[in-house]
């Protein structure tokens, strides 16, 4: 066995190869800090649902294409504001 493949990887280096394989697999990793109304939203369906990040995120962007799609946006969007969320 040679030296490069004895030693240990790094934290780093799994957090790369782990990305690329992520990557590969034709996932997109998205970043971004959440407002204090949102983090008590992502907190209450994390506790209901208990979905990880990435399955709560993903959920999210699908459920807002929906409401996209059937013209909801307004509507939705206007009950977040009524109440604080």
């Amino acid at each position: 066995m040679s030296d490069e493949k004895a030693r240990a990887l790094s934290n780093a280096e799994k957090q790369r190869r782990y990305r690329e394989r992520q990557k590969d697999c034709g996932k997109k990793e998205l970043r971004g800090y959440l407002t204090p109304e949102a983090l008590q939203c992502y907190q209450e369906i994390a506790e209901k649902t208990q979905w990880n990040d990435s399955t709560l995120l993903s959920n999210a962007i699908r459920l807002m294409y929906a409401a996209h799609k059937l013209g909801q946006i307004g509507i939705l969007n206007s009950w977040l504001n009524e109440h604080k969320r």
